[in-house]
């Protein structure tokens, strides 16, 4: 039996095709894991290395380091949750090669590897593009003057360090940015950045938002 050949149908069948092939090639897009914005999360280093005291990483936390501000992750977001641990054509493990390339601003091997592992399989990039993303987004954001050190202790409100990152940040606004805290210490400052990098609101992080009003911003070691 003859069957006409039909322009639409054939249409369809390509493109049912292609989105199979893309599919396959992109595994993080085959399980859905597509994302709407991302958070660079800022990581007080002086808090960290507090809590882990003994255990804390030594090339992040050493007598002789001063970090303030690091870059402890790009998470991609949805607009309600996000995904993690995604399947990926990646290795889990990032070379150490890859790691020394953002050792100044994600001191810890280990948090490079975690990072990856949990969020950066879930963006769709290789490894190298991920950290990339990640720096890029790190050197987006000016860190407030009074911020820029972490050699003298000091006591804040989780609204004036926003207040101070909005200040440095013009576009950055209100809803846009959030503080975490825990035991009464400044511990990160997250941002949320669309897919392109520029700044954007995101009332559900915002909400989840530290709102202490006197934290302790402890110095280096």
């Amino acid at each position: 039996m003859h069957f006409p050949f039909r322009p639409a149908l054939a249409l369809a069948s390509l493109l049912l095709w292609h989105g199979a092939a893309a599919a396959e090639s992109n595994p993080a897009a085959a399980q859905g894991t597509g994302f709407d914005f991302y958070v660079i999360s800022l990581s007080w280093s002086p808090s960290y290395c507090a809590e882990r005291g003994l255990d804390a990483n030594r090339r992040q936390c050493g007598v002789d380091r001063d970090y303030a501000f690091i870059a402890h992750g790009l998470w991609p977001q949805f607009a309600s949750g996000y995904p993690e641990f995604c399947p990926t054509s990646e290795p889990e493990r990032v070379p150490n090669a890859l790691v020394a390339t953002i050792m100044d601003i994600m001191p810890s091997a280990g948090l490079v590897g975690h990072q990856w592992r949990k969020h950066g399989s879930c963006t769709g990039l290789t490894q190298a593009a991920y950290l990339e993303a990640t720096r890029e987004a790190y050197e987006r954001i000016a860190i407030p003057r009074k911020l820029e050190s972490a050699l003298t202790p000091s006591r804040v409100s989780a609204e004036a360090v926003e207040a101070a990152f909005i200040s440095a940040n013009p576009g950055l606004t209100p809803d846009g940015i959030a503080v975490s805290c825990k035991s009464g210490r400044l511990t990160e400052v997250r941002i949320c950045l669309t897919k392109e990098l520029e700044f954007r609101s995101c009332s559900e992080v915002d909400t989840r938002g530290c709102r202490a009003s006197n934290l302790f911003v402890p110095s280096a070691p």
